[in-house]
């Protein structure tokens, strides 16, 4: 029976529907204590690292910051849980890539629910040995900049191993919320690890040691900023253009044989390829600084090395760092066009359609659908594309006009927490709907 009508807020009885129904009100319940578990297991140091030496190097790294970002806020101690799920999430990205490669994965591809399963399976093995490399190779940054304390063999190995441990054990976590709980596991652990640390960044930003009564101005712009682009991702997140299809099928009446037609329809997203794009940009454009480091560059010194690690950091200023954002700006818009290339070969629409009996009206099935279906999406990720870009631009942007230098706006984590939202508050939405309830969504 519907509800009847309340005065309260629609959100607010939303919620109050959602905990009162015992099944939902479990569902959530297990999802808030594996994010208490989750934060617990954040604050649970490796030993051997100098904290200070950590943080330091977390303000001046950008590649550090985007995995402190999926980790929660685990690199800031450098836990157990400091790897996060990125190895899982680079793990899947290989696996997406090579599966149009791959004739053996093509096939599992093919075999519905059985195959994505096994998929699942090589994803989680091919998570292992990328969690051991990733935090070898943090550990081997860290030395080079002495932030380790003890650089023994067995203290390197003990460390390596309880990285790959509390990755395992994350990712695990993930899952469990998946199946048991609300929302998409390994998204909500970055989602709480980024709200975790939202407050720490305002606080920063406010409390920076900076004075005038044009910082808190620009504070204030900063914000407004923030607010706008949050904005702009919900309304590029949910943009899709909408081909029609009709679907023909037979039936047989009285041992007769009729013809029956369908429509339809297939939501192709402007922004097909989500932040991944942002994640490969991230990786390409921070390796000339890492490179530049290890040959001896600092911030400090001359020569190419130096001029190198000023240039290619998120922190650089005018004029340098439109070199730094712009090559960012160009390498976004590049790999969302792959991504998304890759993402649509592999979801063969043509062929689904011609198999499911389907058809664009006016298209003709087969090559023409194809060609037609590909010149969609690739003027629809023009938009998608750009906007991507110019959200990675964003803290440049902000910084440049404002005085909140401190406060920095994350792209791929404001698409992370939007993302998330939406998609939790739509899977709500349905649990709502399916008892007869007005849910978050109007």
């Amino acid at each position: 029976m519907a509800q009847k009508a309340s005065s309260r807020p629609r959100l607010i009885q939303a919620m109050i529907d959602a905990f009162s129904l015992p099944d939902l009100r479990k569902r959530l319940l297990i999802t808030f204590g594996i994010l208490v578990a989750f934060r617990f297991l954040v604050h649970v140091p490796v030993p051997g690292v100098d904290a200070e030496v950590m943080k330091e190097q977390l303000n001046n790294n950008p590649l550090f910051g985007m995995f402190n970002m999926f980790s929660g806020g685990a690199l800031n101690n450098f836990s157990v849980a400091a790897m996060g799920v990125y190895p899982y999430i680079t793990a899947s990205i290989v696996m997406t890539l090579m599966t149009p490669v791959i004739p053996a994965l093509q096939r599992l591809a093919e075999e519905g629910e059985s195959g994505r399963n096994r998929i699942n399976t090589i994803t989680h093995w091919l998570m292992i040995p990328l969690a051991g490399l990733s935090g070898y190779a943090q550990l081997m940054l860290l030395r080079g900049m002495g932030a380790l304390v003890d650089t023994g063999t067995l203290s390197t190995i003990a460390i390596v191993m309880s990285l790959i441990a509390g990755t395992m054990l994350l990712v695990w976590l993930g899952e469990q919320i998946t199946q048991y709980g609300i929302g998409n596991g390994v998204s909500i652990i970055i989602f709480a690890g980024i709200m975790a640390q939202l407050p720490q960044q305002i606080g920063t930003g406010f409390f920076a040691g900076q004075q005038g009564e044009w910082v808190w101005v620009g504070l204030v712009i900063f914000l407004a900023i923030t607010l706008a682009t949050a904005f702009l991702v919900v309304i590029f997140t949910e943009a899709h253009r909408r081909i029609p299809v009709q679907y023909a099928k037979s039936v047989y009446r009285g041992g007769r044989m009729y013809r029956q037609s369908g429509s339809s329809y297939i939501p192709m997203r402007v922004n097909t390829a989500g932040m991944i794009p942002l994640i490969f940009a991230m990786a390409v454009v921070t390796f000339p600084g890492i490179i530049a480091t290890w040959a001896g560059g600092t911030t400090d010194s001359g020569g190419f090395a130096g001029w190198v690690v000023n240039v290619f950091s998120a922190n650089a200023h005018l004029p340098g760092g439109l070199i730094y954002w712009g090559v960012y700006f160009l390498l976004v818009v590049g790999f969302a066009f792959f991504y998304t290339t890759v993402m649509f070969q592999q979801q063969d629409l043509p062929g689904v359609l011609q198999r499911q009996g389907g058809f664009v009206p006016g298209i003709r099935p087969g090559k023409q659908t194809s060609a037609y279906l590909n010149s969609v999406i690739m003027h629809i990720t023009w938009a998608g594309a750009l906007f991507l870009a110019f959200v990675a631009i964003i803290p440049f942007i902000a910084q440049t006009v404002t005085s909140a230098t401190m406060l920095q706006v994350s792209s791929s984590g404001m698409l992370i927490v939007v993302g998330v939202v939406l998609d939790t508050m739509k899977q709500m939405e349905a649990q709502l709907a399916m008892r007869r309830y007005e849910g978050f969504i109007k």
